[in-house]
């Protein structure tokens, strides 16, 4: 079941939200909370309030576990921008735009199978084509070994003539 908690009117630029949120998405919300007391932005303040709200709001619906949630969805998009004005030089005027942010999170709860994050789970499967295609094509020994003497051989060998070239 997903559960949402909207914050409207923030006084925050979307652009400098928007920095926060891949360090917290598909997290749990309260790992999520104690990695953003470590984040020095402005916009982690914010973040945990919302996510406390989002966590609040789960408590309300009945049949939600809430160690199973997990950060679904997060939007930060733009609202609307207070328009001022500052002096410049000459006697004009430079416009400045105090933007606003609409915030959106989502919790929703993880299946047994989603237990993995997103993330991880395409490692996973990369490891495991590795492996398969490693163990598709046996390698003897004597070959490793006959590659690594001839190399050895043929470092020494270079070596030695360009030794005998510097001393003629």
């Amino acid at each position: 079941m997903v559960t949402r908690a909207v914050l409207r009117y923030v006084r925050i630029s979307p652009r400098k939200f928007r920095q926060i949120i891949p360090i917290i998405k598909g997290k749990n919300p309260e790992d999520a909370v104690v990695i953003l007391r470590t984040v020095k932005k402005g916009a982690s303040k914010i973040a945990s309030d919302l996510i406390n709200s989002a966590i609040a709001n789960a408590k309300r619906i009945q049949g939600v576990d809430i160690d199973s949630l997990y950060i679904s969805k997060m939007v930060a998009s733009g609202g609307p921008q207070l328009k001022r004005f500052r002096a410049a030089s000459m006697g004009r005027a430079s416009p400045i735009r105090k933007r606003t942010s609409h915030i959106t999170l989502e919790l929703d709860q993880a299946k047994r199978s989603e237990a993995v994050p997103a993330g991880q789970a395409a490692s996973q499967t990369e490891k495991v084509k590795v492996k398969k295609t490693q163990a598709s094509k046996p390698v003897e020994k004597s070959e490793v070994t006959d590659m690594d003497k001839s190399a050895k051989h043929k470092t020494k060998t270079t070596k030695s003539e360009s030794a005998k070239k510097g001393k003629e």
